[in-house]
């Protein structure tokens, strides 16, 4: 099904990730800039009110989204009483690059700028994403990321890193301080005052979408005039 407005046509895509298939929400501005696919962490999914404010700002920013569910509705079903999938990161990293695949041979994304949004273990899955596909992924954005459990990929990300972090989500700050030592490109750690790891303070969750949308409107936006 696809609905349009004047700024922004959106549509629910399948995607074939091996024996399963994944559900996103796809979303394109006239005139996209480039499009942000998003990996939630564990718990969460692609109705996720956080992902979703954020997806709109950068809807309205230009940039074209895809909330994507890393895992099918039976997997998110056997996770929440197992916790079998949610630190399966090499999966989730999996269904996000057959997802960028996809976005590859669709018409209507073929020709833009692919960057990762990635929360909590998605972040992880997102870093693990860019490394396999380094010609493909222009930037990545954390929030609240965990970029520890990607460590063994990271000296191979090429894609500049921008990591956003709680300032009251200390035991994760210095997760990704220590993950920045392994990552060989760009890396910019900023640490929102007052925010815990959800950001569900007031005010907060806003400015984890600016950052995002000033960071994307760069890096896109440099990759796409190198390409041309």
């Amino acid at each position: 099904m696809k609905k349009e407005n004047a700024q922004t046509s959106e549509r629910l895509v399948r995607i074939a990730s091996g024996k399963a298939t994944i559900e996103g929400s796809l979303s394109i501005p006239t005139s996209a800039k480039g499009i942000v696919l998003f990996a939630h962490g564990s718990g969460s999914s692609r109705f996720s009110p956080r992902n979703q404010y954020v997806a709109k700002v950068l809807n309205k920013a230009g940039f074209a989204t895809l909330l994507i569910d890393l895992l099918t509705e039976e997997e998110e079903e056997t996770d929440a009483r197992t916790r079998e999938f949610r630190f399966n990161i090499d999966l989730l990293a999996q269904r996000l690059i057959d997802a960028t695949k996809w976005l590859k041979k669709n018409d209507d994304t073929a020709s833009l700028t692919f960057a990762y949004f990635g929360g909590s273990t998605g972040a992880a899955a997102a870093l693990i994403a860019a490394a396999k596909l380094p010609n493909d992924v222009a930037t990545v954005v954390s929030r609240g990321g965990r970029p520890d459990l990607a460590m063994e990929h990271l000296p191979k990300v090429k894609a500049p890193v921008l990591l956003i972090i709680g300032g009251k989500d200390t035991a994760v700050i210095e997760m990704n301080r220590e993950a920045m030592k392994h990552i060989p490109t760009e890396t910019k750690l900023e640490i929102i005052p007052g925010a815990t790891h959800l950001f569900e303070e007031p005010g907060k969750l806003e400015k984890v979408a600016e950052l995002a949308a000033d960071w994307f409107s760069k890096h896109l936006k440099k990759r796409t005039k190198q390409n041309r």
